[in-house]
């Protein structure tokens, strides 16, 4: 569920672009912009590997019951005894195999990116993304509450407060961590209406960044702490976005 947000933080949202239109006299394709196109599906090594069933379900509305926060456990998905002997890279490979096509996202990182992610979005668990499409932008409204990632438009959160229903969540299992220096991610859509499975993983990707990478980070900070000078051009510069 979507928390309540902090009277500072609601009042920076409020001046924060929910949606952006770029002229089209002025409108100019972005050279630093994600390639989205559709990945191409591998074969699954599915002599070791047993995966179960995905127990969620995608539509155009929110599906009903659905808890963002009740963590799907690992062994529910994969047989952990029977690539426990396996190398990260082929385990990886298989999860990432696995939710091609199939309206869900899979990813992994180093158990050591992971546990910096942990830590920061401890002390900062609020961040806007806007999401390019086509001729303008929508802007994304993340709560990062580990081992989970919840977006929804910024427009309905200013709407329903925690209320709104989430558009995409993330879960994060670390259960390889130490043997393997391995977490596996996993997205789910929940409105496949309001977001592509593309332009999730791109959400996903560009989050992770701003919270990994230094430099981003200190913009994370600022809308958390100091939001009086957060700036969201300064979001839009980082990721090569026009202003006008």
């Amino acid at each position: 569920m979507l928390q309540r947000l902090s009277s500072r933080i609601s009042k920076t949202l409020n001046h924060v672009s929910s949606a952006y239109v770029v002229p089209k006299h002025s409108f100019t394709a972005l050279s630093s912009q994600p390639n989205l196109q559709k990945l191409q599906q591998r074969v699954i090594p599915g002599d070791f590997v047993r995966w179960g069933s995905l127990g969620f379900c995608r539509t155009s509305s929110f599906a009903t019951g659905f808890s963002p926060l009740q963590h799907k456990p690992l062994d529910s998905i994969m047989d952990i005894q029977r690539v426990k002997d396996r190398s990260p890279e082929d385990i990886a490979s298989a999860w990432d195999d696995y939710h091609l096509g199939r309206g869900h996202i899979g990813a992994s990182m180093k158990a050591k990116l992971y546990y910096l992610l942990e830590q920061r979005a401890a002390d900062c668990r609020y961040f806007v993304i806007p999401l390019w499409r086509g001729s303008g932008y929508t802007t994304m409204f993340a709560q990062v509450q580990m081992p989970h990632i919840l977006f929804t438009g910024l427009e309905d959160y200013k709407a329903r407060g925690t209320q709104s229903a989430p558009y995409f969540t993330v879960s994060y299992y670390n259960e390889f961590a130490e043997s393997k220096d391995l977490v596996l991610i996993r997205g789910d859509v929940v409105f496949a209406s309001k977001i592509s499975d593309t332009e999730a993983k791109w959400l996903l990707e560009t989050t992770q960044s701003f919270y990994l990478n230094d430099v981003r980070y200190k913009l994370v900070e600022r809308f958390n702490k100091e939001t009086h000078d957060f700036e969201f051009k300064d979001v839009l510069q980082a990721l090569d976005m026009p202003i006008l």
